[in-house]
């Protein structure tokens, strides 16, 4: 299912200048995805090159913007996640400036508080980046 257009800040705990997805695609229980242009300013640019730890922050936001859509359907609060573990990191390119990424995140399984996924970034259509990652999400309060 598509969404309309959302305020992608509503969904996840970042703020600026720390906001690597622009928009939400798609969600579901399994499957999020996430769309994200790199301005020229973001933190993570690098010599013209978004960076190696910017494309991992964006595969965790894409997981964070999906629990924040979840959370607003339950009426809730979205809660704060943290990147437990990477694993199996491979990136096979950095993308540049005003490229726009679409990253896809499927969860594999949930234990307690600890989310296991794995993700892929791909960038004009071709994929640049995957990993598995643990991420443990904090319930609002």
């Amino acid at each position: 299912m598509t969404y309309p257009e959302t305020n992608i800040l509503s969904l996840i705990p970042q703020a600026p200048p720390f906001v690597m997805v622009d928009r939400l695609l798609y969600s579901d229980e399994i499957t999020t995805r996430t769309a994200f242009r790199i301005p020229p300013e973001n933190v993570f640019v690098e010599k013209g090159f978004f960076s190696a730890a910017g494309l991992m922050e964006n595969i965790a936001q894409t997981v964070a913007a999906g629990a924040g859509f979840a959370a607003r359907l339950a009426n809730q609060a979205p809660g704060a996640g943290y990147i437990a573990s990477v694993k199996n990191l491979e990136i096979t390119a950095l993308p540049g400036i005003n490229d726009e990424l679409i990253t896809e995140i499927r969860i594999g399984h949930r234990v307690l508080d600890i989310v296991v996924i794995s993700g892929r970034t791909t960038c004009n259509g071709k994929a640049i980046a995957q990993c598995e990652m643990k991420i443990l999400i904090s319930q609002p309060k």
